[in-house]
């Protein structure tokens, strides 16, 4: 076999494998789309600490029971921690649409196929979960167990739908896992975990995203 043909037969394995990978895998997923989000919460948390009146890792474990009479914005706590999770997750979901669509197009692929639907499938099933534990903890006066589930929750989803997508998803995830774990334990540093969490760790994995899959597609 020749050098040439060697190479051809490279070539046409890796084309193989790429179409494999394409039928098999969401691998559209745009790191710009985990920046945005990142700082979709790093905004709403900043707005968060505001209202709460409260300085990051300062160690003042039940803050928020300070507000459950003397609400602040007209609002109470509750309805501002609706409004403001609601704003957050309609911006980063949105973010997240546009950017992904908009890489699913230079790569020529779909973006609503069979794949698509299993990895937000195996991403809903934890988080719809998470959310029953989230209210049972709520309705039990266990608030401020919330933030910690929502990082473990959201992190198992990662895990779970890193199978039908790129496996550096799964390491993501891990590290959702681990904070919320380490916010069982500390539950002062709640919100501050959730902004490490949703926030600083989006922004570090999206940037790792961008730089490893996508610079050269961007400067093309």
């Amino acid at each position: 076999m020749t050098k040439i043909q060697h190479q051809d037969h490279l070539a046409a394995l890796q084309d193989i494998r790429s179409m494999m990978q394409r039928s098999t895998r969401f691998i559209s997923l745009s790191g710009l789309s985990g920046v945005s989000a990142g700082v979709c919460a790093l905004i709403g948390a900043a707005v968060a600490f505001y209202y709460l009146g409260k300085t990051p890792f300062a160690g003042e474990q039940l803050y928020y029971e300070r507000l459950v009479g003397n609400p602040r914005w007209g609002i109470n706590w509750i309805e501002f921690s609706v409004l403001a999770g609601s704003l957050v997750l309609i911006s980063a979901v949105s973010c997240a649409i546009f950017f992904t669509t908009r890489q699913a197009r230079r790569k020529g692929q779909k973006i609503w196929d069979e794949t698509t639907w299993r990895l937000l499938a195996n991403l809903a099933i934890p988080l719809l979960v998470g959310a029953v534990f989230c209210v049972v903890f709520y309705l039990r006066g266990d608030i401020g167990l919330v933030a910690p589930a929502t990082l473990v929750f959201y992190g198992l989803g990662l895990v779970n739908a890193s199978k039908y997508s790129l496996r550096d998803l799964k390491f993501l995830g891990l590290m959702e896992i681990g904070l919320g774990c380490i916010g069982l334990f500390f539950i002062g540093y709640g919100l501050e975990l959730w902004t490490i969490g949703f926030g600083f760790l989006h922004i570090a994995y999206g940037l790792f995203m961008w730089w490893k899959y996508e610079r050269t597609e961007f400067r093309e």
